[in-house]
């Protein structure tokens, strides 16, 4: 009988990416998704699949979808237009939505892993930044709807490993970048390719020497399900160590879809991280992870998705 998972936020970007790679993987895959930011064009080829069922559920109640032996926690706003807009929202999935499903999980005696991310290290003061650091975050920012409701869900998640003996693990999640994201969410990659396909000036905020790393989506999952088959409960860093400013990136954009593009710069937003890298020595000791993805290659590889998403919002300048 094939293993059972519950995906949270299933129809978003990273959730049905994942639930592709479960159901490649063997599993038999439930997707639950209260559609606030997911997409049901994101699953929409999994409809017909057999061992692939949707369920249009909010998760900020107390919800019963059958046993499972696997509970992959990934709903939550993501973007900084979305968690902006939804930020009570975000804090209410960041709360009570992974009180729910790490209830789910404990009832049915299911791992659980939780989708955490690198805004727990705020605008860090170490760099690379490695699982050990606690973090530079402004805790009334605008940003802190996402920042605080994910470092709840983490405190949360070892207080049930701790308390309710629920087999959890954590993964802290960098930059990612890739087909389904949508082109209006805000994140670099994505306003990126909107601009440069549409032949408009790339907005970089500040003087673009802040620096992010991008990990392509592929290598992401394969992060993901190496670390839901260990036994480490402690967070564990998943992303591309490659480190690049903005400015830079933008220019690779530019390069990738041979635009005419120019740049222009604007003020910086509020709690704008300056510095983003992953320290990937513990996913590489205990997962032997690493990306295998360059940032050039993984735009080339974007590069169709955005191409058809942009022509369906509105005809490319010539």
């Amino acid at each position: 009988m094939k293993p059972r998972a519950l995906v949270t936020g299933g129809a978003g970007f990273l959730g049905s990416h994942l639930c592709d790679a479960l159901l490649a993987d063997g599993y038999s895959v439930v997707a639950v998704d209260n559609l606030l930011t997911g997409r049901m064009s994101n699953i929409e080829h999994l409809r017909r699949e057999g061992n692939f069922e949707f369920l249009h559920i909010d998760i900020n109640r107390p919800f019963e979808c059958g046993p499972v032996n696997y509970v992959f926690h990934f709903a939550s706003p993501a973007s900084p237009v979305d968690y902006m807009v939804h930020g009570i929202d975000t804090l209410k999935v960041g709360s009570l939505g992974t009180m729910h499903a790490l209830e789910f999980a404990h009832k049915h005696r299911a791992k659980f892993l939780f989708a955490s991310t690198s805004e727990c290290y705020g605008d860090p003061l170490e760099h690379p930044q490695k699982e050990t650091y606690w973090g530079n975050v402004n805790t009334i920012g605008p940003r802190s709807v996402y920042d605080e409701a994910k470092r709840f869900s983490e405190a949360l998640t070892m207080a049930y490993h701790r308390y309710r003996g629920v087999d959890t693990r954590i993964v802290r999640i960098f930059n990612t970048y890739g087909p389904r994201m949508q082109l209006n969410d805000g994140r670099i990659i994505p306003n990126f390719m909107k601009q440069a396909l549409r032949g408009e000036d790339l907005t970089v905020y500040g003087d673009g020497k802040q620096t992010r790393s991008f990990c392509y989506v592929n290598d992401e999952i394969d992060g993901f399900l190496k670390l839901s088959k260990s036994e480490e409960h402690f967070p564990v860093n998943i992303g591309n160590p490659d480190e690049f400013t903005v400015l830079e990136c933008a220019k690779r954009v530019i390069a990738v879809t041979s635009s005419k593009s120019n740049i222009r710069y604007e003020k910086l937003p509020q709690d704008d991280p300056r510095q983003r890298r992953p320290d990937i020595s513990k996913a590489r000791k205990l997962l032997g992870w690493e990306p295998k993805i360059a940032l050039n290659a993984g735009l080339e590889m974007s590069l169709d998705y955005f191409r058809e998403a942009v022509a369906a919002e509105m005809p490319l300048k010539a």
